[in-house]
């Protein structure tokens, strides 16, 4: 038997590929093994987890290597015990092959793949792009935002109370989906509703969830539902980047802050699922420089853009800054290294998109092909292209602390409010407390993290 726990086999590397001029997408599953090869029903014993982890990344460096002939042997086997539509280990596995599959092609070091690729490609489910309800429906079927708009509203409205007026920037991945709710419990304070004034990123984004709207068109429906509820709200989108490091929201932010301060205004940063998205090390189109004002930005070459991004944050004095984001490593420049990563990470949202949603939905396909959205960007795509680097709470911790500000804990109300929700959901949920932290579990590992922050 075929063993995959170091590198390939001999038995694997002397079998004599097949050989196929062109393949359609029906003839990737059905063409035959090459002799010595075990049969479809014989594959059964490389079903688990652990050994199609291993084969995908026996094929990650066969395809790293332009070895195209053991990466066409490694995706048959692949092929056949990891259907698209298998259970969720399965479909895990079908979306790394595929990823796998348009890097391969990308490189161009074998038309075999190039073809399949195509047919994976015609195989996909296309991203869906959301109505406003259908978007507020979708991130209300699982914590994992839930989790991160109840923690982040509870320690907002703590951190505003006795404000008249709340400026709150939201860089938020899902269209300020948390502030109806925000909202409505400031409606209720007992001193009255402040003034709100809410700020976002105005360029529409290129990564999933993607919505039908305009930002104008959602800040309209912003303050006609806050108007509903007696509070005024001013609506305002910047035009900026991720890619940048949200610079001209920066400089915009930064020219307003001394209004801001005389003012009396809270200032408040609420990152949610946003910040991974800006590049970890690339050429900055800005750095504190040496004048008396430490935060107008120069050029300068290779400095962290999310360090610079945390430093001038910090440079607002904001209120409170909240921060939420998946808990994994995905920034590795090396792809085995991320695989792996990214293969122990993302079996969560399939295996928790049973409990939630039926086979067949189209809920179900939206959800799963934003997974393999994420899943092909990760693995088939390098440089600037390769937006998805998330990035361990452990690091975020130490970048906020390096930027000079200061955790804070969550109190015992906002875990209750947690608690109380996560009993809307499946038992797999949980949530533990790291320090000053929050984490949303599934079955004990950490998915989502929460963290607060004040100037330190």
């Amino acid at each position: 038997m075929m063993q995959f726990t170091g590198t390939p086999s001999h038995s694997l590397q002397q079998i004599a590929p097949f050989s196929i001029p062109t393949m359609n997408k029906n003839q990737i599953h059905q063409a035959r093994p090459w002799p010595g090869l075990p049969t479809s029903k014989g594959l059964a014993s490389f079903g688990d987890a652990n050994c199609m982890e291993q084969l995908l990344v026996h094929c990650a460096n066969a395809i790293e290597s332009n070895d195209a002939t053991l990466a066409q042997q490694i995706i048959w086997v692949l092929n056949n015990i990891a259907p698209p539509d298998g259970d969720s280990n399965q479909r895990l596995t079908s979306a790394f092959l595929q990823a796998l599959i348009v890097r391969a092609a990308k490189s161009g070091s074998c038309k075999m793949l190039a073809a399949m690729a195509n047919a994976h490609r015609n195989l996909s489910v296309e991203t869906h792009t959301f109505s406003v309800i259908e978007l507020a429906n979708f991130v209300d079927l699982t914590p994992w935002h839930r989790f991160g708009f109840t923690t982040a509203n509870a320690a907002i409205l703590e951190a505003v109370e006795g404000y008249s007026v709340i400026h709150i920037v939201d860089l938020s991945s899902t269209y300020c989906m948390q502030i109806p709710t925000l909202i409505d419990a400031i409606a209720n304070r007992f001193e009255g509703p402040p003034l709100v004034k809410l700020t976002v990123p105005g360029v529409p984004k290129d990564v999933p969830p993607l919505l039908d709207l305009t930002y104008e068109e959602l800040g309209s429906k912003l303050v006609n539902f806050a108007r509903s509820r007696n509070v005024m709200l001013e609506f305002r989108a910047v035009p900026s980047t991720h890619a940048d490091g949200f610079a001209s929201l920066i400089d915009q932010l930064r020219l307003q802050h001394l209004v801001y301060a005389e003012a009396g205004e809270a200032l408040v940063i609420n990152c949610h699922m946003m910040l991974h998205y800006i590049p970890e090390e690339t050429s900055s189109p800005y750095l504190p420089n040496t004048n008396s004002n430490p935060y107008t930005f120069q050029p300068t070459l290779n400095p962290s853009l999310r360090t610079m991004f945390l430093k001038a944050l910090r440079g607002l004095n904001p209120t409170i800054a909240i921060l939420v984001d998946e808990d994994a490593d995905l920034t590795s420049n090396n792809l085995v290294c991320r695989l792996r990563s990214a293969f122990n990470y993302l079996w969560i949202p399939y295996d928790t998109v049973d409990t939630f949603l039926p086979i067949g939905s189209k809920q179900r396909q939206w959800y799963e092909a934003n997974i393999c959205w994420k899943v092909e960007n990760v693995i088939a795509n390098e440089g600037l292209q390769r937006v998805e680097r998330v990035e361990s709470k452990s690091r975020w911790v130490q970048r906020m602390r390096n930027a000079e500000f200061r955790g804070v804990s969550f109190g015992d109300e906002t875990v209750s409010e947690v608690k109380t929700m996560l009993d809307e959901h499946a038992a797999g949920w949980g949530l533990k407390k790291e320090d000053d932290d929050l984490v949303l579990t599934w079955k004990g590992h950490n998915v989502v993290f929460a963290t607060a922050w004040v100037p330190g």
